[in-house]
């Protein structure tokens, strides 16, 4: 029995003896309607299931999330583009769609995979349901899937490929699809996902979600530049919620061309895939520093890392979730945060630079936040501005709009 920090993770069946270990839905009749649909891992572990929206075939990375909310914010996050969700919540679906919690304009996961999808939701904001949208985008969604033994099988054995079909379930073809599929680290999702050209936003928390007004008087008058790198809405939200007038661009946008906006500060944004492949962004990220207040949020963390000298691996089955601890190794305080991301930053590589890791991963002590010794720049790995929580970490953006200097002061130092 394999051995996981304090918990114990029972061997996971796979290929042919899977199928004999757990109660398989029936490819002749779905229940409630919908068709047979199957999952093949690279492995050859075989999951079937009963799809409910978009009819076809797909290949992607195949990762699981633990949140027990939100599954709208997760579906419409660029940070999973490409990849297949599985869903650790038993039933997702239940409070429908509305046109307030999206982090972006539609889905941008490759498949929807989950024990339990509700067809009719039940709640005073729900504007649509879950399958609708889906439907409508072309997004599979499959539900009767056994996502316990999914889930044990990615966190015994790490983040797989997997072959999607609704229409010709043959495991083996299937299989070889899989293994075919292109490895996420050789893709720049960045560019698929990145806005086309530089926008405005002015787009704050609705009112009823506010809580406190954070806005300060400090921040009026400052601009913030966010590159997006697959940015989450709630991020451009709570910046404007916080006084700051935010222009956001491309992530291809050259260090030169943002410092002509005469930013008072830059955010790199959250985004998918492996950030080594994010070149022009790190390359912009490392002519800014020292010239402006820089932060890093999930991909940007990783950017600012790997331009100031770091390097990143790539993690066994990824951080996905709004439950991992996180502690301010400056304080001693705990975080409850949310978390997307399947790379990490060897901690080896910060030696001889003038950083301090600020954060760590209470999981797996990995590293969740750095910040220069003297300059303001600041990243971490987890979403301070998580939506719909947790909320521990909005803090983090407060510290960051504070380093906005007023007009004509020097951005060279910080506290």
């Amino acid at each position: 029995m394999a051995v996981m920090g304090q918990f114990k993770v029972p061997p996971v069946a796979r290929g042919d003896e899977a199928l004999a270990e757990v109660q398989r839905p029936s490819i002749k009749a779905m229940e409630g309607g919908g068709r047979p649909a199957m999952l093949v891992m690279e492995d050859g572990s075989i999951f079937e299931g009963r799809s409910l929206a978009a009819e076809g075939e797909w290949v992607g990375e195949v990762v699981f999330v633990t949140s027990m909310s939100g599954y709208q914010e997760t579906i419409t996050d660029p940070s999973y583009w490409g990849q297949m969700v599985v869903f650790t919540c038993p039933h997702i679906g239940n409070v429908g769609v509305n046109d307030e919690d999206g982090e972006s304009r539609g889905p941008h996961v490759r498949a929807v995979l989950a024990r339990r999808i509700t067809h009719r939701p039940s709640s005073w904001r729900s504007q649509r349901s879950l399958l609708d949208v889906l439907r409508e985008r072309g997004v599979p969604a499959v539900d009767m899937v056994d996502t316990r033994r999914l889930t044990l099988l990615l966190r015994q054995s790490g983040v797989m490929r997997g072959a999607l079909s609704t229409l010709y379930l043959d495991a083996s073809r299937l299989e070889q699809m899989a293994r075919s599929a292109p490895d996420m680290s050789t893709l720049a999702p960045v560019e698929e996902v990145t806005l086309s050209e530089r926008c405005e936003w002015d787009h704050a928390v609705p009112e009823g979600w506010r809580g406190r007004d954070r806005s300060t008087s400090a921040a009026s008058g400052r601009r913030v530049v966010v590159i997006d790198c697959g940015v989450k809405e709630n991020i451009l939200r709570l910046l404007v919620g916080l006084g700051v007038a935010v222009t956001v661009v491309t992530a291809a946008t050259t260090a030169e061309e943002v410092l002509a906006l005469h930013p008072d500060g830059v955010l790199i944004s959250n985004g998918p895939g492996d950030p080594e492949q994010a070149i022009s962004t790190i390359n912009t990220a490392r002519a800014l520093m020292g010239r402006v207040p820089l932060y890093g949020i999930c991909l940007g963390h990783q950017i600012i890392c790997l331009a100031a000298g770091g390097r990143t691996y790539k993690l066994p089955f990824g951080h996905h979730g709004s439950n991992h601890p996180v502690q301010d190794t400056r304080t001693g305080r705990v975080a409850i945060t949310s978390q997307n991301h399947n790379y990490a930053i060897d901690p080896e590589s910060l030696a001889g630079l003038p950083y301090s890791v600020t954060h760590l991963n209470l999981f797996d002590h990995t590293i969740e936040g750095i910040r220069h010794r003297t300059l303001p720049i600041a990243s971490v790995q987890f979403h301070p501005e998580s939506s719909p929580g947790p909320h521990d970490s909005l803090d983090l953006l407060d510290d960051f709009v504070s380093w906005l200097a007023p007009k004509g002061e020097d951005h060279a130092s910080t506290d």
